[in-house]
């Protein structure tokens, strides 16, 4: 269960093929990450055989420069952090490692494979403050880890968190924080429409269009039209008075 046996298994997954189709998916900001060229499906498998590392191996595999050596670490919190034999003490180590190596999950993909379990999960009965500090955080993967968090608590049907954080990033300048923003109100949405229905009547005029058009994605097609009338109705105002 150490990181290098992980690793070592990991790497005898390589393919060249592999290697070059996530060269064209990863969207990392570091200038550092490379891809190894390992499935995503065999990094999941191999996670979940490993998933009693120790949390000092999963540290040290969250140093590693490879995309998929990272993405296993997180995969192998997020299978502790869900697991319910997992104890407290653990889920809370596990919390503070994702935040505190937040610096290595520098992908929209590592955030919402691991933010859910890690972070939401454990802030289920607990205050929620940190979500909010991470939403007025300057890296957008923090304020990504912010709203993806919120999913924990769409799920037990507790909504506010997801609006009220959704409504401090309604003006992000990042495109995959405008997603999250669209796609975790939306889910919020299945559970309360009428709480969507306000939260578009406030903002679908002003916000990002890709951000109403994944917030509007599962309504009526009568209601998608208002919405996104409402947003060009907006926006052709603001071009008369230019």
């Amino acid at each position: 269960m150490t990181a290098g046996h992980f690793i070592e298994q990991l790497s005898g997954h390589v393919t060249e093929v592999e290697k070059g189709k996530l060269q064209k998916f990863f969207k990392g900001e570091d200038g550092e990450t490379e891809a190894l060229g390992v499935k995503f499906g065999t990094v999941f498998k191999l996670a979940k055989d490993f998933m009693h590392m120790s949390l000092a191996g999963i540290n040290k595999l969250l140093d590693s420069k490879y995309y998929e050596v990272r993405m296993g670490a997180v995969s192998i919190m997020d299978f502790q952090a869900r697991d319910k034999k997992t104890s407290e003490p653990q889920k809370k180590a596990l919390f503070d490692l994702y935040l505190n190596r937040h610096d290595r999950l520098n992908n929209w993909d590592f955030v919402d494979r691991g933010a859910y379990n890690i972070i939401g999960g454990y802030l289920m009965d607990k205050p929620r403050d940190i979500l909010y500090e991470l939403a007025r955080s300057g890296d957008p993967w923090e304020r990504r880890t912010a709203i993806v968090s919120t999913y924990a608590f769409i799920r037990k049907g507790q909504l506010e968190d997801t609006f009220r954080i959704a409504e401090m990033l309604i003006d992000d300048k990042h495109e995959l924080i405008n997603k999250a923003v669209g796609s975790w109100v939306r889910e919020a949405g299945k559970k309360d429409q009428n709480a969507l229905l306000q939260f578009l009547d406030k903002y679908a005029a002003t916000m990002p269009r890709i951000t109403l058009r994944y917030s509007i994605e599962k309504l009526s097609k009568d209601k998608k039209d208002h919405y996104m009338n409402f947003k060009q109705n907006h926006h052709d105002a603001d071009n008369r008075k230019t």
